[in-house]
């Protein structure tokens, strides 16, 4: 079977929140387009690194941005693809309050894909980015 892109927000909305480390973390499809996803994830004392300054655990960012990123590239050819590698950067502590993520495929391939991600604080700064190398060849 082909794959063909999802072209409705509840169809992978219903994807994004199917995975049960993503229902943990309690991420939703907050919007889509033709080439970008956007993924808001609501902030939880879990997150927490340092309970004196209270700012989320890189691993959450890191996560968020590996999910945006593969959501990014299933809306594309609707189907989740695993990560076969990753970067992120850390730009400034994300402190407590949601988080958005807006991820974009850079290039989609028959074998592998690459996209970005970057995550916002509720104040629209930049807290952290990253970029994912994706295998999109079907089993």
């Amino acid at each position: 079977m082909a794959d063909a892109p999802i072209g409705d927000f509840d169809t992978l909305d219903a994807m994004v929140r199917d995975c049960p480390f993503h229902r943990w973390l309690g991420v939703s499809l907050k919007s889509m387009s033709g080439d970008s996803v956007e993924i808001l994830l609501p902030w939880r004392e879990e997150f927490v690194s340092d309970p004196e300054v209270r700012y989320t655990h890189g691993g959450i960012l890191a996560a968020l941005i590996d999910l945006a990123a593969d959501y990014a590239i299933a809306a594309r050819i609707g189907r989740g693809v695993p990560t076969v590698d990753m970067r992120v950067d850390y730009h400034r502590a994300a402190l407590p309050g949601p988080l958005v993520a807006r991820a974009s495929v850079i290039k989609l391939g028959g074998t592998l894909a690459t996209a970005e991600a970057h995550v916002f604080d509720e104040n629209d700064k930049l807290v952290a980015s990253g970029r994912g190398v994706y295998l999109t060849l079907t089993r």
